[in-house]
C-alpha cells in the first residue's frame, strides 16, 4: 500500500459517461480509500456531472471539447504528490491501482504505465490494436525506445512529471505526448500490465480509429520535427541531393564528351535543388542547437520539482 504521507489525486477526464462513471468512482474509493478522487467533465449532455457527484466525486468541467484540454486542466489545477489518471468508462481495473502507486514509489518512478490485457473480444477492437501496435512501432524508431502500449489512458504519475509536463495537445493524442515527454526528458518509468474489460451497457467509445489515428500519427510525427530536427530535415537534404545528384549525371557525362551543357534548364534545377538540400541540412543543425538548449531548460525545471522520494507537499 502506498505510503500515508503522501497525497493521491485520482483524475477522472469523462464525457457523457452516466451509465459508467459510478462505477469508476467506487471501484477506486476501494482501491484507494485515502485518495481524494476528482471527476472533470468536458461537456457531457447526459447526467455525468450529477452522477458523478452522486457518487462522491469532486466534479469540475472544462469547456473546451477534446481530452487533450481536460489533461491540461486536471494536472494545472489539481495539487498531490501521486496522480493517478483512468478514464471514466470502468474498462480499467481499479483493483490495480495500489500495485502501479507502489511501484512509483519502490522504484521511484516519474510514471507507470498501465498496459492493457484484454480479454473479451468487444473489449478492444481489432482496429485499436493494429493501430496501437503500427503507432508504437513508429514512435520505438523514432525516439529509439517506447512503451509497450502507449495509447493506454491508465497512469500513474508523479507530482515532477505533473508540473513539468507541458500538455500541448487537444485531444486523444494528450497519451502519445505523454509517452514522448518521458522519453525525451529520460525519466524513469515503468509498467504494469492490467486488465482491461469492455465498456458498460449504455457507454459508447469515443474514440474514432481511422480519424483520431490520423491525428495521433500527425502528432508524432510534429513532435519528431521539433525534438529531431537533425534527422528530420537531414531526410529532406539527403532526397534533395539525391535528386539533384541523378538528374545531373547525364549532363556531367555529356559534359565530359563535348565540354558542352545542352540541357541548361536541367543544370539549373539540379543546382537549385542541391541549394536546397543545403538549406535542409544547416536548417536541422541551427535547429538542434535551439532543441538542445529547450531541452535542458525543460531538464532543468523538472529536476527543481522534488521527486516522489523528496518531501510531501501539504
Amino acid at each position: 500500500m502506498p505510503a500515508p504521507q503522501h497525497r493521491i489525486a485520482v483524475l477522472l477526464p469523462c464525457y457523457n459517461e452516466e451509465a459508467a462513471i459510478a462505477a469508476t468512482v467506487a471501484g477506486f474509493r476501494a482501491a484507494l480509500p485515502d485518495a481524494a478522487i476528482y471527476v472533470y467533465d468536458n461537456n457531457s449532455k447526459d447526467r455525468t456531472i450529477e452522477v458523478a457527484a452522486a457518487a462522491g466525486a469532486m466534479v469540475r468541467t472544462e469547456r473546451m471539447r477534446g481530452k487533450g484540454h481536460v489533461v491540461r486542466r486536471m494536472f494545472a489545477d489539481v495539487e498531490a504528490d501521486i496522480y493517478v489518471m483512468a478514464d471514466g468508462d470502468a474498462t480499467y481495473d481499479a483493483a490495480v491501482a495500489p500495485a502501479l502507486v507502489a511501484k512509483l514509489i519502490d522504484e521511484q518512478l516519474d510514471m507507470v504505465v498501465g498496459t492493457r490485457v484484454h480479454q473479451a473480444a468487444d473489449a478492444y477492437r481489432r482496429g485499436h490494436v493494429l493501430g496501437n501496435r503500427t503507432m508504437t512501432g513508429i514512435l520505438a524508431r523514432l525516439f529509439g525506445r517506447t512503451f509497450t502500449d502507449i495509447f493506454s489512458g491508465y497512469r500513474v504519475f508523479s507530482r515532477r512529471f505533473v508540473k513539468s509536463f507541458p500538455a500541448l495537445s487537444r485531444g486523444f493524442e494528450t497519451e502519445t505526448e505523454i509517452s514522448v515527454h518521458a522519453l525525451e526528458l529520460a525519466m524513469p518509468v515503468g509498467e504494469v500490465e492490467t486488465a482491461y474489460g469492455a465498456r458498460p451497457e449504455g457507454s459508447e467509445s469515443k474514440l474514432s480509429t481511422y480519424r483520431d489515428g490520423s491525428r495521433i500519427l500527425r502528432t508524432i510525427l510534429h513532435l519528431y520535427r521539433i525534438e529531431r530536427p537533425v534527422m528530420f530535415y537531414g531526410f529532406y537534404a539527403l532526397l534533395l541531393a539525391l535528386i539533384a545528384i541523378l538528374i545531373s549525371i547525364p549532363l556531367a557525362i555529356t559534359y565530359a564528351r563535348t565540354g558542352l551543357v545542352p540541357r541548361f534548364p536541367t543544370a539549373i534545377l539540379a543546382t537549385g535543388l542541391m541549394i536546397l538540400a543545403a538549406l535542409c541540412f544547416f536548417t536541422g543543425l541551427i535547429l538542434d542547437t535551439v532543441v538542445r538548449g529547450r531541452r535542458e531548460v525543460r531538464r532543468l525545471h523538472y529536476l527543481a520539482l522534488p521527486g516522489i522520494g523528496g518531501p510531501p507537499t501539504y
